[in-house]
C-alpha cells in the first residue's frame, strides 16, 4: 500500500522532469527536442490522474504537485520555446548571445515568458474553482503546451514557409493564449461517455478532424486540431 501511494506522484514527477529538460533544450536552441519532451510530459500528465483514480490513492499533495509540474511543462517550457524562436525572428540567428541583442530585440525575446505567468494564474484559479468538474472554463495549460510543441515542430520543419512571420504577430498570438487561459469561456469536455452520435457531435467531429489533420500535417495537425477545438468552444459559447 505504501508503494502504491507513491506511484501517481512518481508519474507526475516524470512530467515535471520532462518540463525541466524541455526548458533546457529550448534555451539551447533544440526546439524539436523541447517539443518532444512537452509531448512526453503530456503523456505522463494524462496517466498520473488515471493511475491515481485506478489505484484509489489520490491525495492533496498529488494535486499540488500536478499543478507545479504543469506550470513548468505547459507554461514555462512553451514560453522558452517561443523565446528562442523569437530570438531567431529578431536576429536571424538561432545561437546569438542575448548580450548582443539591442534593448528592443531583448524585449521581444523576453516577452513570451508572460505565458508562464498566465499558466500559473490559470492553474491557481483552477485549483480553487469548484465549477470545473465536467467542462473547463478557459483553455487548459496542457492544450496550450501541446499547441506550442506541435506548432514549433511544423515551423522548424517548414521554416521557409514562415519567412513572413514577425515578432509582433507571434507575441499577439501568445497574448491571445494568455487571455484564453484565464478566461471564463467554457471549453467543452472531450470525454466520450457513450458511443451514440447525439450529444457527441462536436467530440466526434473533432476526433475526425484530428485524424485527418495529423495524417496530412504530421505534428502540425495537433496545433490545427487545438485551434479548431477553441473555435468550436467559442462558437458553442456564443450560440448558447
Amino acid at each position: 500500500m505504501e508503494i502504491k501511494r507513491h506511484i501517481p506522484n512518481t508519474i507526475t514527477s516524470l512530467n515535471l522532469f520532462c518540463g525541466i529538460m524541455a526548458v533546457v533544450c529550448a534555451v539551447s536552441g533544440l526546439l524539436f527536442e523541447a517539443a518532444m519532451l512537452i509531448f512526453a510530459g503530456a503523456i505522463f500528465d494524462f496517466f498520473d490522474g488515471f493511475v491515481a483514480r485506478l489505484l484509489g490513492v489520490s491525495s492533496p499533495i498529488g494535486k499540488e504537485l500536478d499543478s507545479l509540474a504543469d506550470v513548468v511543462s505547459f507554461g514555462i517550457a512553451p514560453a522558452a520555446i517561443y523565446s528562442t524562436y523569437m530570438k531567431y525572428l529578431v536576429s536571424n540567428d538561432w545561437y546569438i548571445n542575448i548580450y548582443h541583442l539591442s534593448p528592443t530585440q531583448l524585449f521581444w525575446v523576453v516577452s513570451p515568458f508572460v505565458l508562464g505567468v498566465f499558466a500559473a494564474l490559470r492553474l491557481a484559479k483552477f485549483n480553487l474553482d469548484e465549477r470545473q468538474t465536467e467542462n473547463f472554463l478557459g483553455l487548459t495549460t496542457t492544450a496550450t503546451g501541446l499547441f506550442t510543441a506541435s506548432l514549433i515542430c511544423f515551423i522548424t520543419e517548414h521554416l521557409s514557409l514562415f519567412h513572413w512571420l514577425r515578432p509582433w504577430m507571434l507575441i499577439t498570438m501568445i497574448f491571445i493564449f494568455c487571455v484564453l487561459l484565464v478566461s471564463e469561456v467554457p471549453m467543452f469536455s472531450l470525454k466520450v461517455k457513450h458511443l451514440t452520435w447525439q450529444g457527441n457531435e462536436l467530440r466526434f467531429a473533432l476526433i475526425a478532424i484530428a485524424i485527418v489533420s495529423v495524417a496530412l500535417l504530421g505534428f502540425g495537425g495537433i496545433a490545427l486540431t487545438i485551434l479548431i477545438y477553441i473555435l468550436f468552444s467559442l462558437a458553442k459559447y456564443v450560440i448558447s
